[in-house]
Order: C-alpha cells, then structure tokens, then sequence
C-alpha cells in the first residue's frame, strides 16, 4: 500500500506540473514544473524523503528504460540525423565538457560551503 501511496504522490506532482505548464503563455517542459514542485515540497517541508523513498530509488534504479523509446525513435530519423551528424557530435562534445566544469565547480563550491560552516 505504501508504494501506491508514493507513486500517487509523483503521479500527483507530474499531473500538476502537466496543468501549470499547460496554463502557462509560453512553453514549458511539465517535467521540469513538476520537479520544481516536488523541491519546493521538500523544501517547504510539505514533502518528506521517505514519503517518496522507495519508489524513487526503484525510478533511479530502473532510469535505462526511460531511454529506449527515445534511442528508438532516433534509429527511426536516422536518415534525417545522417546530413548533420557532426553537428551533433560537435553539441554532445561541447556540451559534455560544459557539464562537467559544471560539475567540478558546483562540488567544489559545495566543499568550500561545508568547509566553512564546521570551521564555525
């Protein structure tokens, strides 16, 4: 039962975010509304972890088989991608390094903050 319980939560969350997004005058992704809730419940305490522990974990756990209609559908265009290919390969590059200096300077940020408040 408890499961239930969570994936109405997050089926609750993607519905509301599916509404706003939908209510918006420009376009925006309803998942991207939808884990702003979901933050603003937790951070607003509205949400705790454990409310939606399990099925989180089984989502992450299981996060390839969210790939595969999208890898499917790319085979599908194949011959559209084939004139641009490296095009994309130049984005996934660019992108790739991007996000790891992204990476690197956020945890770095996040230490320096730790650091900082056992200091005090």
């Amino acid at each position: 039962m408890k499961i239930l319980y969570q994936i109405a939560i997050i089926f609750a969350l993607c519905l509301l975010g599916e509404v706003i997004s939908t209510l918006l005058p420009f376009p925006f992704p309803s998942a991207i509304t939808a884990m702003l809730l979901l933050l603003i419940a937790l951070f607003t305490g509205v949400l705790r972890i454990d409310h939606i522990k399990e099925k989180s974990d089984f989502l992450l756990s299981n996060m390839a088989f969210f790939f595969i209609p999208a890898g499917v559908k790319v085979m599908e265009n194949f011959n559209l991608i084939i004139p641009v290919w490296w095009q994309f390969l130049l984005i996934i590059i660019i992108s790739t390094v991007l996000v790891f200096l992204v990476t690197a300077w956020s945890v770095s940020l996040v230490i320096r903050f730790e650091e900082r408040r056992k200091a005090k």
